[in-house]
């Protein structure tokens, strides 16, 4: 059977959909509930966010992911600063999850960004869903946190070879992931109710999210 796949830059008339597919695949996942529906909501607005890495991906004409991205930014041990990238949430509606799918929407927004002259991107997230896309260990590229953590769950991709040439640099996203948790709160309760559970899931992300390297 033929599957027909299209990725395009989001629109308006697809903010809602997004924001319900981002809540279903992200609700008790880390958290009993969840935050990134909101973070999709406000992101769209902020000065850091990138409308032309914007992407959703419809499957035989159904809307079932989206990928966002904002801009970050590393500065060195003398003060000079590289624009960089992060994404997220990057989500795939759970009934069309482990089916290759997140995979296809990051590979395209990887060359996308390539081509608008990104080369860096650094994420949170768990290793075993981003090594096999290139990402790595940020210590391996001496990125850390400006307390001088080098947090396991925080991941560097090269979009282009030795875009990074060693020296040491300190991570900071945007502003915009600074969330509200009781805006964010408010917004949920806004809608559709689902049930917050406590999920054996959110034990491993307490782990991976606290987690550092030492060496």
């Amino acid at each position: 059977m033929n599957i027909n796949i299209k990725i395009r830059n989001e629109e308006e008339a697809d903010y809602r959909r997004v924001e319900e597919i981002t809540r279903k695949a992200f609700y008790n996942l880390y958290v009993p509930g969840c935050y990134e529906h909101y973070l999709v909501h406000i992101m769209r607005s902020h000065e850091d966010f990138l409308p032309e890495l914007d992407f959703v991906i419809e499957v035989d004409g159904q809307l079932i992911g989206n990928i966002m991205y904002t801009k970050a930014k590393l500065i060195d041990e003398s003060g000079k600063e590289k624009e960089i990238l992060t994404f997220g949430p990057v989500c795939i509606m759970p009934e069309y999850q482990r089916k290759g799918y997140g995979k296809m929407l990051m590979e395209h927004s990887f060359n996308k960004a390539v081509a608008l002259g990104y080369d860096v991107i650094v994420i949170f997230g768990n290793p075993g869903n981003y090594v096999s896309r290139g990402f790595k260990s940020c210590k391996k590229y001496n990125i850390c946190l400006d307390s001088g953590t080098y947090p396991a769950a925080m991941l560097v991709k090269e979009l282009k070879p030795e875009a990074l040439d060693g020296r040491k640099w300190i991570y900071y996203d945007s502003s915009v992931m600074k969330i509200d948790e009781q805006e964010a709160e408010r917004f949920d309760e806004s809608l559709e109710k689902m049930e917050k559970k406590f999920l054996p899931c959110q034990e491993e992300f307490f782990i991976h999210s606290h987690s550092v390297i030492q060496c």
